[in-house]
């Protein structure tokens, strides 16, 4: 019987997840499904590919439970109904979890046991948008199927190997003693890319590399010898790029301002850096770059060309970081599929010695830039998902609980 992981990404309103079979002794894996239950206690709805990336068919009865989805727990048992349905001879063997805070303490991911998950919680007040969701989605498994083992991946684990004076803010040292630090995120993503560096820069990937997450979440992290040097996210995901609704970096003054001044109290505050910043609040229009793009007014336009010149900006810092550049690696939606934004954030970077192909850059490469070009470019997709996989895999064969 073969076995089957299940990966899960929980967020407010959402569970995204993924389907990995497990081949050849536990060496490899192949993604047989990826969904996406949207909507949850609003209007739910299911939907789920096939690794073609065609729609799979909802059978009525899970069309019609959808329907019932009051809240996540409603959400997970539809979703375990339809896995079991589909699974055939082959057996759930684990679930792992983007877990997007790991604090100071995880590096690595964890085999989840009741110790863990006190800890984990402590550091919903790190990730307040993110943590509680992915906790619960924990806790919820542990109740429908207390017989599956469970695995925490991190998103901050690839940055805990930063340099102590990386990490620090330029606080009372009691700060920094009491949690405050940079942790950085998307590191899941960062990871797998790490991985598949030398695939497509062989030797130079252990060089100077600059990685740009770029998506509705935004984010650059410089690398060398494909370990996490220097972030743009620091504390929270809310720092660094401007993003869809995130403002991204902004001065701490505002804030204060915004409270003594303005009368705003800490929720209004959340709420306007959180959600109604970034491209949509420069733009009014749209968080998506993809509609800015395809928008003739200036507010859109003066969005994108805030989006770019701060990404020029955080290149050059990373640069720095490195003590120089070898090559820059776009990725996640914006960065997979955008051929405008890749090639005004490398004209910026002329300076750096980048130099686009055009024709390359339009067939999404991998490589994108000029033969002559003295520092590489390349567009290389994420699969954050099957990093999770590999990782759960890994975990639970190495895990005494499950000897």
């Amino acid at each position: 019987m073969s076995s089957v992981i299940l990966v899960i990404n929980a967020g407010s309103s959402s569970i995204k997840f993924a389907v990995f079979s497990v081949m050849e002794n536990n060496v490899s894996l192949r993604m047989i499904y990826r969904g996406k239950i949207a909507g949850i206690g609003h209007q739910p709805h299911f939907t789920v590919h096939d690794s073609t990336s065609e729609i799979v068919g909802i059978e009525k009865q899970f069309l019609v439970n959808t329907n019932k989805i009051r809240n996540h727990a409603d959400a997970f048992s539809v979703l375990f109904d339809w896995i079991n349905d589909h699974l055939g001879e082959s057996q759930l063997t684990a679930v792992g979890h983007r877990v997007v805070h790991g604090g100071e303490k995880y590096s690595t991911p964890v085999f989840v046991t009741k110790e863990i998950l006190p800890n984990l919680k402590e550091f919903i007040p790190l990730a307040p948008l993110h943590q509680p969701y992915q906790v619960a989605a924990i806790e919820t498994l542990a109740q429908q199927q207390p017989k599956i083992p469970q695995v925490a991946c991190f998103d901050t684990a690839f940055h805990r190997n930063q340099s102590f004076i990386a990490q620090q803010f330029a606080l009372p040292r009691e700060f920094s003693q009491q949690g405050i630090l940079k942790y950085g995120f998307h590191g899941l993503s960062y990871e797998y890319i790490a991985d598949v560096l030398p695939e497509y820069l062989g030797d130079a990937a252990d060089g100077r590399v600059i990685v740009a997450h770029l998506g509705h979440g935004a984010s650059m992290c410089a690398m060398k010898a494909r370990r996490s040097v220097a972030t743009t996210m620091t504390f929270s995901p809310l720092d660094g790029l401007p993003m869809g609704t995130r403002c991204g970096a902004i001065d701490p003054a505002v804030v204060l301002y915004l409270m003594k001044e303005k009368g705003m109290d800490i929720d209004a505050v959340s709420d306007l850096l959180n959600y109604k910043s970034g491209l949509l609040g420069i733009s009014g229009v749209s968080g998506d770059m993809r509609e800015l793009l395809g928008n003739d007014s200036p507010q859109a336009a003066e969005a994108v060309d805030l989006f770019v010149y701060c990404a020029g900006r955080e290149l050059g810092s990373l640069a720095a970081a490195l003590g120089g550049l070898d090559a820059l690696v776009f990725t996640a939606g914006i960065g997979e599929h955008s051929a405008v934004i890749r090639e005004r954030i490398c004209r910026e970077a002329a300076w750096l010695g980048i130099r686009v192909n055009e024709a390359a850059n339009a067939t999404e490469g991998p490589r994108i830039s000029a033969v002559d070009s003295s520092v590489s470019a390349w567009m290389i997709p994420t699969n954050e998902e099957l990093i999770i996989a590999e990782h759960t895999v890994r975990v639970v064969s190495n895990s005494p609980y499950c000897a």
